[in-house]
């Protein structure tokens, strides 16, 4: 690009901006992400988009090509209101995981503003997404944006053909389980609009055929010896226990139909496609924050942005990475935003001016120098519980006045667990670690048996995880959409973590 500003001159001067101004001042960050840190970015596409447009994108669980949906309508107007009465923000940016990276920007940023989102978003969250290892394995960034608008046309095709009630219906079924429906073990099939266009009739029929060979077999066959004996041999082909609930039940169910099948195919792959992003929010917006906070004060220490521009930047990073302490009333749990950025500094900090304490915890980093290696490596191999469990320091748990506290079943208190001493320090450590798990922190319910030759009951396991129930009210709403898309009886059960059942 030939945008960029005369080497030394002011990117731009006051809150107005135009087209040019933002040209200009992206290729100049783009420059010190890729040659002064090392990024590795997917191509960027920048979209100045409204406030109301802002709002749709929240709605829509900020994904450009969207199916319709009335929760999305009623994010929307719950949104909106809050936003029209005062009572919240706006992002001042979306970024989707696509090649290209789309970032959406606010066309009532400032300018100091769009340089920083800029920096935050089509660089920092752009190297994230491309680079960490659970984006490459479990995401598509070059096929998502195909495969959304592949979804939205073959829904809207589904309500033209049989209605938008029995679409809703079945969608509302699908989004009660699209969190119990994520492959966390294994790695799923990539989806893709190309092929998924070439295999969908053949793998439609070919389903159905299958499907209903199965329990027409079954049902012709009785409780005879012959039947049991084959209804086994088909539980083993299921591979029970199966942790992707609408998996199975697309693969599986006697009542559903063709098209049926695709939706529910459709909801899981867009539930599995954000399953990284849950389990790396710390890293994530550590990283975006770690970047634009050193491009910008590159940009600044070079000249390239006033004084009052980086009055702004810093005024909006430090809204960003308020943490309230535990006692205020606004504390709502650890900002991951700050605590990402505090973790990502601190790393810099050892690699640079270590202290004792630091070689003693950190001996293969501390003093090396290479910050910026150090970091790349870990932005690439890491999620949010290992990350932590590797790399919060006891100066970062001492300046967030981080400790842990036990509470035992039966008890009218807490227990003081973690205070800063090297024992505290690791049992804040694995306290802050098990919250950032995500198998620890939602329901494990699992397929583990069907009743082929009798009713057709379909069991489920919840296995309990440090005693904690499901809620009954939820869990008795769920079951009804799972009993919808199944067709028969659904039954569940719970278990202990430690059982193997």
């Amino acid at each position: 690009m030939a945008r960029a500003a005369k080497r030394g001159g002011l990117l731009f001067d006051g809150s107005d901006w135009d087209f040019d101004t933002l040209w200009r001042t992206y290729d100049v960050i783009e420059e010190i992400a890729q040659d002064d840190l090392g990024l590795d970015l997917y191509p960027n596409q920048i979209e100045i988009i409204s406030s109301e447009q802002m709002l749709d994108a929240y709605s829509s669980v900020g994904m450009p090509l969207m199916y319709h949906h009335w929760s999305f309508g009623k994010q929307f107007i719950f949104h909106e209101r809050q936003y029209r009465k005062g009572m919240r923000g706006l992002a001042y940016e979306i970024v989707i995981n696509s090649s290209p990276c789309v970032s959406y920007c606010m066309e009532d940023n400032t300018m100091p503003l769009q340089a920083l989102v800029i920096a935050h978003a089509a660089c920092g969250h752009n190297h994230f997404f491309k680079n960490n290892h659970l984006f490459r394995q479990w995401t598509d960034a070059e096929g998502i944006l195909d495969y959304l608008d592949y979804a939205r046309g073959y829904i809207q095709n589904c309500e033209e053909r049989h209605g938008p009630a029995e679409v809703e219906q079945l969608l509302d079924a699908a989004h009660a389980l699209m969190s119990s429906s994520i492959f966390r073990h294994r790695r799923p099939p990539t989806p893709s609009m190309r092929a998924e266009k070439e295999r969908e009739r053949k793998r439609s029929e070919e389903a159905e055929r299958a499907v209903h060979y199965l329990w027409s077999t079954l049902d012709q066959g009785g409780k005879s010896k012959g039947s049991t004996e084959e209804a086994d041999e088909y539980k083993s082909k299921m591979h029970l226990p199966e942790e992707n609930i609408l998996y199975f039940i697309e693969s599986y169910s006697p009542a559903l139909k063709p098209w049926e099948r695709e939706i529910l195919r459709i909801v899981r792959n867009i539930g599995q496609y954000f399953y990284p992003q849950q389990q790396t929010k710390i890293m994530n917006e550590g990283c975006a924050c770690f970047v634009h906070y050193h491009i910008l004060n590159r940009l600044h220490q070079t000249g390239r942005i006033t004084d009052g521009a980086m009055l702004e930047v810093l005024h909006n990073h430090t809204n960003v990475l308020t943490q309230p302490v535990f006692d205020d009333p606004r504390y709502g749990g650890l900002n991951p935003y700050a605590i990402g950025f505090a973790m990502m500094q601190d790393i810099q900090r050892i690699c640079l001016e270590p202290t004792e304490e630091d070689r003693h915890w950190f001996p293969e980093i501390a003093g090396c120098r290479d910050w910026r290696n150090v970091l790349k490596q870990a932005w690439e191999g890491y999620r949010d519980e290992s990350f932590v469990q590797q790399f919060l320091s006891p100066k970062v748990i001492r300046d967030f006045r981080m400790f842990a506290l036990t509470e035992d079943a039966g008890t009218d208190w807490y227990t003081v667990s973690g205070i800063h001493d090297e024992a505290g320090y690791q049992t804040v450590r694995d306290t802050l670690e098990r919250i950032g798990d995500l198998s620890l922190s939602q329901p494990i319910i699992q397929v583990i048996d069907v009743d082929l030759l009798g009713d057709r009951v379909l069991h489920l396991q919840h296995r309990k995880v440090a005693g904690v129930p499901l809620d009954d009210a939820d869990a008795k709403a769920t079951l009804q959409h799972c009993k919808r898309l199944w067709g028969y009886e659904v039954k569940l059960a719970e278990s202990s973590a430690s059982d193997p059942g």
